[in-house]
């Protein structure tokens, strides 16, 4: 049995009658893959009298089929989650409970991430290392309907945007790099190895590795951490870390 699986037996409970009902507890549910972090929340937010915890999960398909069950009204999820990400529980989760409302509880504070939350209809941004106030701010300010970035974000949201023109008017890297090695990029970035790109582009792993030096040297990237947000920014691949997005499905030729 999985914990997932475990979780949706010890933890669901029934959907609430009031719903949203002035006075009515508001139902949470915790998705993160570590558990002793799932716990450690759970017991800090039920020291709170307005706060049920109704489930927890530690992944996007035990989410889904948990929140179906307890209808929780608000979803604290990490980004980081095995297979699927929080921003794909997001979409996916509106679309079996009606006005749920998704807070993003990360430690992913980079611009990117940032940004591909709030392009996900996140309606609240917490960082891990955010206070005990701050988190409860999120939730009561998410139930009243509001969005709700956490300090250390709102900073970084504000930064960008005073300097978006100054970066709007550098030069596009992506004018260096070739269709064929935009490939390359995106499915690494989206995770897959150097053997599982060579098969699906009918490439030989040597050639697959070539172009991601070239990618790496062309935009002074040192690991797959800087591919994946480049590739988050220049949105190369979707915003959940699938499959590459439609533009990037071309072919420049085998072996190129």
């Amino acid at each position: 049995m999985t914990p997932d699986s475990l979780s949706n037996r010890a933890r669901a409970s029934g959907p609430a009658e009031s719903g949203g009902a002035e006075g009515a507890r508001l139902r949470l549910m915790l998705v993160d893959d570590h558990a002793i972090l799932r716990e450690g929340l759970r017991a800090l937010l039920e020291l709170e009298p307005g706060f049920e915890v109704v489930g927890e999960a530690a992944s996007v398909p035990g989410a889904l089929q948990l929140a179906e069950a307890c209808r929780p009204d608000i979803v604290l999820t990490d980004i980081g989650l095995p297979g699927l990400s929080g921003l794909s529980l997001a979409a996916e989760i509106r679309k079996l409970v009606p006005g749920v409302r998704i807070i993003l509880l990360t430690a992913y504070a980079s611009e990117e991430y940032i940004r591909a939350g709030l392009d996900a209809r996140a309606d609240g941004y917490v960082l891990k290392d955010s206070g005990h106030a701050e988190l409860l701010a999120a939730i009561q300010s998410v139930a009243r309907g509001k969005q709700f970035l956490c300090k250390a974000v709102a900073d970084t949201v504000l930064a960008n945007y005073l300097n978006r023109d100054e970066e709007g008017a550098s030069r596009n890297p992506l004018m260096s790099v070739t269709l064929r090695e935009r490939q390359v990029l995106s499915r690494i970035a989206s995770g897959q190895s150097n053997k599982i790109v060579a098969r699906e582009l009918k490439l030989s792993v040597k050639t697959v590795e070539k172009h991601r030096a070239n990618l790496m040297r062309k935009l002074s990237l040192h690991n797959a951490a800087d591919i994946t947000r480049f590739a988050l920014r220049h949105k190369l691949i979707a915003r959940d870390g699938g499959e590459p997005l439609p533009h990037e499905a071309g072919n420049d030729g085998p072996g190129r």
